[in-house]
């Protein structure tokens, strides 16, 4: 348990120095989902919240991606 608690406090101390808020809170997400989920997988949470957290910064990068062409396209 120690090792998700600081493994979300790692997570949120790169947070507050990223630049893009939105990819940001996908991390975030991202390392509280996998964190826990690599917790009960075998106390793996460490490992876990890293790939959260890039999976997670991967899906909304994309979504941004996506919803600014979608907004170019219709201006």
């Amino acid at each position: 348990m120690i090792k998700v608690v600081a493994s979300l406090a790692c997570a949120a101390a790169l947070v507050s120095v990223a630049p893009e808020a939105v990819l940001a809170k996908g991390c975030v997400r991202g390392a509280i989902a996998g964190g826990v989920v690599g917790h009960y997988a075998g106390h793996h949470a460490v490992i876990g919240a890293v790939g959260g957290c890039i999976a997670a910064r991967h899906y909304y990068k994309q979504k941004a991606k996506q919803q600014a062409q979608d907004r170019a396209a219709h201006h």
